[in-house]
């Protein structure tokens, strides 16, 4: 095996490790709908440094960065919605 083989291998590993650590926790909330644990600021921050990610893995062309990151990009997206809504629900109930 060469170089590149070795650093495809490794650059795979790194994001099978990456969507099963990140989307247990992101079918939890999908399902439950469970937020308040969320910081809206953060979450958003690695929200954006996925895209980033995402763009550095077209323009290298790392698909294994591509992909890790399309995933989780997807699924910070649904949360973020799912995190927005609960929230604008939340203060909608508190002026009432």
């Amino acid at each position: 095996m060469n170089t590149t083989d070795w650093i495809n291998i490794f650059g795979y590993a790194a994001s099978l490790c990456m969507v099963m650590g990140y989307l247990p926790q992101a079918i939890h909330t999908i399902r439950t709908r469970e937020t308040d644990a969320i910081a809206l600021p953060t979450f958003l921050l690695l929200g954006l440094g996925s895209i980033f990610f995402i763009v550095n893995g077209v323009l290298t062309n790392n698909i294994p960065l591509v992909i890790t990151n399309a995933i989780t990009t997807l699924a910070s997206a649904i949360i973020f919605v799912i995190k927005v809504r609960n929230d604008l629900k939340k203060r909608n109930k508190t002026r009432k």
